[in-house]
């Protein structure tokens, strides 16, 4: 049964529609049928740098994260979900372990794993709900992940907060940043953050204690303040020079020294045009990325580069899709943030909406209705 997909037909290649063929679920997966997709910058920076990032993909590929819609057809264990069900859904075609378009979300039925889905709550449009799946990933990998920040899961009921024990979320207003902040309250963390001060109030209503300008030129003095009678439990570092903010932080805080690194420094001047420019932009980047290793190391903070799909495969996936969220989102406790921004309807408007989220947009996330 062939349907439609928005393929990035080969390398640095514009998506192009084309037919592909349906994929039937396997053990412990389900299908989709995609009624909203929401865009990443994990999908233009592959479209920018080729094979300098995920080489292991072989074109053409279906790429795309985020998606919410419903199930058509369940695979062999599964006992979560059934045919008609709403949910949303963390498609991991990209990452290594998978390397299969059928599990890309920009088409109209995409495979999905049961540990990286949830039911949605009929009160949650699709467009809504479909904002969250890799900004939560990437999210409770950095937070809950031993080999990051090894924090407290979320529980059912909140428990009480400890007011020493202090999160840094550099970037509050982003997709991942906003689900870190809802996590980290929900395991029963504080959290300060940064961002725009329009943006402020929102960041608290999701539960943010105090959020500060990140353009302030005292704003990492103010942040060190705040963590003068708290402890912190490491950092998370989203978004340009977010890393070495984080680091100057911590250094001087009682705590963790540890930051879960969500975003890499991209020269303002964005990916090379030309083959010639290329060698000069892998010399910035390999530079900037030695500066920051050293800046760590002599202030004796360490840092980690998140894969917002590890969850696939370990106990987090579970942790948070299946015992965490369907509640949470079912009594208000967690809600779908950022707001969705609708750049069209339809697969033939993703390729314009993945060059406007790479353009930025500020408390919302660029999403496609299909």
């Amino acid at each position: 049964m062939p349907h439609q997909a928005a393929l990035i037909p080969f390398k640095k290649g514009r998506l192009e529609i084309a037919s592909v063929e349906y994929t039937r679920p396997g053990e412990n997966e389900i299908v989709v049928k995609t009624a909203a997709v929401a865009i990443n910058p994990l999908d233009w920076f592959k479209q920018g740098s080729g094979n300098l990032f995920a080489p292991w993909i072989k074109y053409p590929f279906v790429m795309g994260s985020d998606l919410a819609g419903e199930v058509v057809e369940i695979g062999p264990g599964v006992t979560r979900f059934k045919v008609g069900d709403r949910v949303l859904g963390h498609a991991v075609g990209m990452d290594q372990r998978s390397n299969k378009s059928s599990e890309g979300a920009f088409q109209e039925y995409t495979v999905i794993r049961t540990n990286l889905a949830s039911p949605i709550p009929d009160n949650l449009s699709y467009e809504a709900a479909c904002v969250l799946p890799l900004g939560l990933s990437t999210a409770s990998c950095g937070l809950f992940m031993k080999d990051y920040l090894a924090l407290r899961h979320p529980t059912e009921q909140p428990p009480t907060r400890d007011k020493q024990e202090t999160l840094l979320v550099w970037g509050g207003s982003t997709s991942v940043g906003c689900n870190a902040i809802q996590l980290a309250t929900a395991a029963g963390y504080e959290v300060v953050t940064t961002a725009s001060p329009r943006n402020h109030e929102s960041l608290k209503r999701l539960g943010a204690v105090a959020a500060f300008d990140y353009k302030s030129p005292t704003v990492i003095e103010d942040i060190v303040t705040t963590f003068k009678n708290r402890v912190a439990v490491g950092a998370f570092a989203i978004g340009q020079g977010s890393l070495g903010y984080c680091i100057d932080v911590l250094a001087r805080c009682r705590g963790r020294k540890f930051v879960a690194q969500a975003s890499v420094d991209l020269p303002a001047s964005g990916f090379p045009q030309g083959i010639l420019d290329w060698p000069a932009f892998g010399l910035r980047m390999g530079v900037s990325a030695m500066s920051l290793k050293t800046k760590g190391k002599l202030k004796q903070v360490h840092a980690k580069f998140i894969w917002g799909s590890d969850n696939m495969a370990n106990e987090v996936g579970k942790a948070i899709y299946e015992d965490f969220l369907p509640q949470a989102l079912g009594d208000g406790r967690f809600v779908a943030a950022p707001e969705p921004y609708i750049a069209g309807k339809g697969l033939e408007h993703i390729q314009e909406a993945m060059d406007l989220n790479r353009k930025g947009v500020s408390m919302k996330k660029v999403v496609v209705i299909l």
